[in-house]
């Protein structure tokens, strides 16, 4: 039977991994609240159809949970949240990467954090566009943090594209968002923990 007790699903970005500061820290956080399994971080395929597959499982093993997606992983969670009435949190989304993002950079790549080389070719882009989505409907379960500050994205496309939902947009930083543990009892509150788990905790060492 799927547990039904609240969990968070975080979506790493382009090139990246479990490995990624964001995703350590809130695996930190979640470790030392004793609630490391109700936190699923997947490594996912750079094929936009697999990666979609492997979240998919992991949503089916959590339930419902938040979902947390950093810039690709946003799009992707914009994608699933169209499908099922999940609560979503991004984090300087990409928004329709495959209009310019992708298509500037297509060829060899190389993962930052796991060293794995793989090609960006015109069959990612068409998946990718198979994921395009129109803005939220429900509004309401979208938190959107954005800095502007951003070297990758410009944080207008995110702020345009999801006007309609809970914005937050901080003045500098970057694109991996910087300050992040400062946000995370408002993440672990959205995500319906209960506060007496996290509420005396001191994330900023993380």
């Amino acid at each position: 039977m799927t547990d039904t007790s609240p969990a968070i699903l975080y979506i790493h970005g382009f090139n990246s991994s479990p490995a990624s500061y964001k995703a350590r820290q809130l695996q930190a956080a979640m470790t030392r609240l004793g609630l490391a399994d109700r936190l699923r971080i997947p490594a996912l395929n750079s094929c936009p159809r697999q990666a979609i597959g492997q979240l998919q499982d992991a949503i089916a093993g959590l339930g419902q949970p938040l979902l947390v997606g950093s810039s690709l992983g946003g799009y992707y969670a914009t994608w699933l949240a169209s499908r099922q009435p999940l609560k979503v949190l991004l984090i300087n989304p990409a928004v329709n990467p495959h209009q310019h993002l992708f298509l500037e950079r297509l060829g060899p790549q190389i993962n930052e954090h796991t060293g794995e080389h793989w090609l960006l070719t015109r069959a990612h882009i068409t998946a990718l566009a198979a994921l395009a989505v129109p803005p939220p409907r429900d509004a309401r379960r979208f938190r959107v943090w954005l800095q502007t500050g951003d070297q990758t994205l410009d944080y207008r496309e995110a702020e345009a594209f999801y006007q309609g939902c809970d914005l937050r947009i901080e003045a500098g930083g970057d694109h991996g968002f910087q300050g992040f543990t400062r946000h995370l009892p408002e993440l672990l509150a959205f995500a319906g923990l209960d506060p007496q788990q996290w509420r005396d905790s001191d994330f900023s060492d993380l």
